[in-house]
C-alpha cells in the first residue's frame, strides 16, 4: 500500500533532523537570511500546486530539500526562498498637458503648475515637436500615449486593473498612524489584501510600493505632486514584501495567485529572487496567470557587490524575471544609457527608465532618479518626493504603465481576444515599438520602450 504524503514529508523532516544541522540553521536565520527559517516549499505526486510546510527547530533546511527530493513521488522541494526590492536607494484633440506642480512639502502644494515636466523626465519625449516644449534622451514619450488613449476614450487606461506586489501601497487611511498619499484618489482602488500582515488592509510601511504604484497610475491633471503613466488604472495593492522589502516565495505565489483571482490583467513585480535560486512554487502561479491573460512584469534585478558567506555575491537576471512568459525590464539613465546596476542576460526584454548612474562608456553624465510621492523614511503619514529611487524596480513599473495603456488603446485587435495571445501580443508590441539605444541584446533587449508608439497604430 502506498504511504500517504504527509508521511513522506514527515519521514524526510525526520532525516534532516537527525543529521548535523547547520550554524545558520540552529539560530533560525537561513543562510545569509536567503530563505524563511525552517520553512520548505514542497509540491507532491498529483498536487496541482505546490505549497509550504514547516520543520521542527533544529532542522535543516537544505537538508530536509535533499530528502524528499530523493523521494520519487515529490516533484520538488526548495527552501521557501526571499526576493528583495529592486531599488537602489542612496541615501487637436480634448487632451491638456498635466497642471501637476512637480513638488510636495508639508505645508501644502508649491511650484508651477506644470512643474512635473521640469522632474519627470522618464514621461518626456525624446525628440522635438510636443506640447511640453521639453524633451529628454531616456523619455519614454508618455505625452504621445496620453492623448492617443484621450481619443479612443480610455484615457490614462481608464479601467485597466494592474495589481502591484510589493510593499504596500499608502492608498487609504487608517487611524492615526496610516494616510492616503495626498496624490491618489480613493477611487483608484480596487480591493487587495497583505499576505504579511494576514489582513485585508496592505498597507505600506516602506515606501518601495507606493513609489512604484505612484510610477504606474499615480493621478495626473490634478494640480498635486507628480504624474503617473496609466492614471485612468485601477490599481489592485498586493502586500507581500515586509517593511524591509523583503517575501518569500510562497507569500508571493499567494500574491500572483489573489491578482488573478481579482482579474488583474497586468501584474508589476519589482523585485527579485537571488542569482540561480529555483522558485517552481512562482512559476507555478506565473503559468496560471499567463494561462488567464494577464501580462507579467518583473524587475530584472540589481547588481550587488560584496561578499556572501565568504564569497562573492553571483549576480544574474533572475526570476521572477526569468519566469514563463514574464517580461523581464532592465534600467535606462536619463542620459538614454544603461543603468550600471542594470543586470545583463538573454532573458531581458526590454529597459524602461530607472535612472541613476550610467555605465561606463555612456555619452551622457546625466543621472538624475526617478522622482515619485512617496512615505518619508521611517513615516506611514508623511509624504515627499525624494531623490534617491533608482534601479530596475523603478523601470518595472514603467513597463505595467504602458503595458496597461497597450490594452486600453485598440492597437492589439484580434490579437488582444484570446488570453495567451493577448500576453504574447502585448510582449511583441513593446518589444517592436522600442527604441534601441545601441546595446547589445543582452543589455538592451529590443530597447527603451516607447509608450507613444506603443499606443498609436501603424
Amino acid at each position: 500500500m502506498r504511504r500517504p504524503l504527509s508521511t513522506i514529508a514527515a519521514a524526510a523532516v525526520m532525516v534532516a533532523v537527525l543529521l548535523p544541522a547547520t550554524a545558520a540553521a540552529k539560530t533560525g536565520i537561513g543562510q545569509a537570511r536567503k530563505f524563511a527559517p525552517r520553512q520548505l516549499v514542497v509540491k507532491f505526486e498529483g498536487e496541482r500546486r505546490g505549497h509550504a510546510i514547516g520543520l521542527p527547530a533544529g532542522a535543516s533546511v537544505q537538508r530536509a530539500a535533499a530528502a524528499l527530493r530523493d523521494n520519487r513521488r515529490v516533484v520538488y522541494a526548495e527552501p521557501n526562498y526571499l526576493a528583495h526590492a529592486s531599488a537602489v536607494r542612496n541615501t487637436g484633440s480634448t487632451f491638456e498637458i498635466p497642471n501637476d506642480t512637480g513638488s510636495l512639502n508639508e505645508s501644502g502644494e508649491t511650484g508651477v503648475a506644470g512643474g512635473w515636466a521640469f522632474k519627470q523626465w522618464n514621461f518626456l519625449p525624446w525628440q522635438s515637436g510636443d506640447a511640453v516644449r521639453l524633451i529628454s534622451p531616456g523619455g519614454i514619450d508618455a505625452t504621445a500615449a496620453w492623448q492617443r488613449l484621450e481619443e479612443v476614450g480610455r484615457p490614462g487606461a481608464q479601467g485597466v486593473r494592474v495589481a502591484v506586489l510589493d510593499s504596500g501601497i499608502a492608498y487609504r487611511n487608517r487611524g492615526s498612524n496610516f494616510r492616503r498619499s495626498p496624490d491618489f484618489a480613493p477611487g483608484q482602488f480596487l480591493k487587495g489584501y497583505d499576505f504579511v500582515g494576514h489582513d485585508r488592509l496592505p498597507l505600506d510601511e516602506n515606501g518601495h510600493g507606493t513609489h512604484v504604484a505612484g510610477t504606474i497610475a499615480e493621478k495626473t491633471g490634478n494640480g498635486i505632486g507628480l504624474t503617473g503613466l496609466a492614471y485612468g488604472a485601477k490599481l489592485i495593492p498586493v502586500r507581500v514584501l515586509n517593511r524591509k522589502g523583503v517575501g518569500n516565495a510562497a507569500v508571493i505565489a499567494k500574491g500572483i495567485r489573489f491578482a488573478i483571482a481579482h482579474r488583474a490583467q497586468v501584474i508589476n513585480m519589482s523585485f527579485n529572487f537571488d542569482c540561480g535560486q529555483k522558485v517552481p512554487i512562482v512559476d507555478e502561479a506565473l503559468r496560471e496567470a499567463y494561462a488567464r491573460g494577464i501580462v507579467a512584469v518583473a524587475s530584472a534585478g540589481n547588481l550587488l557587490s560584496g561578499s556572501r558567506n565568504g564569497r562573492p555575491i553571483k549576480n544574474c537576471v533572475s526570476e521572477p524575471a526569468t519566469g514563463p512568459r514574464v517580461i523581464a525590464v532592465g534600467g535606462t539613465t536619463e542620459g538614454g544609457c544603461l543603468g550600471d546596476y542594470s543586470l545583463s542576460g538573454t532573458a531581458i526584454d526590454v529597459v524602461a527608465p530607472g535612472g541613476g548612474q550610467p555605465i561606463g562608456d555612456c555619452p551622457s553624465v546625466l543621472s538624475r532618479p526617478i522622482y515619485q510621492v512617496t512615505l518619508k523614511s521611517r513615516s506611514t503619514d508623511e509624504f515627499t518626493i525624494p531623490n534617491d529611487y533608482t534601479g530596475t524596480s523603478m523601470a518595472a513599473a514603467h513597463v505595467s504603465g504602458v503595458a496597461a495603456m497597450v490594452l486600453a488603446s485598440g492597437v492589439l485587435g484580434k490579437q488582444g481576444k484570446k488570453p495567451k495571445a493577448r500576453v504574447r501580443a502585448v510582449t511583441r508590441r513593446l518589444r517592436r515599438t522600442a527604441r534601441d539605444i545601441g546595446l547589445p541584446a543582452t543589455q538592451q533587449g529590443a530597447g527603451l520602450i516607447d509608450a507613444g508608439a506603443a499606443t498609436t497604430p501603424h
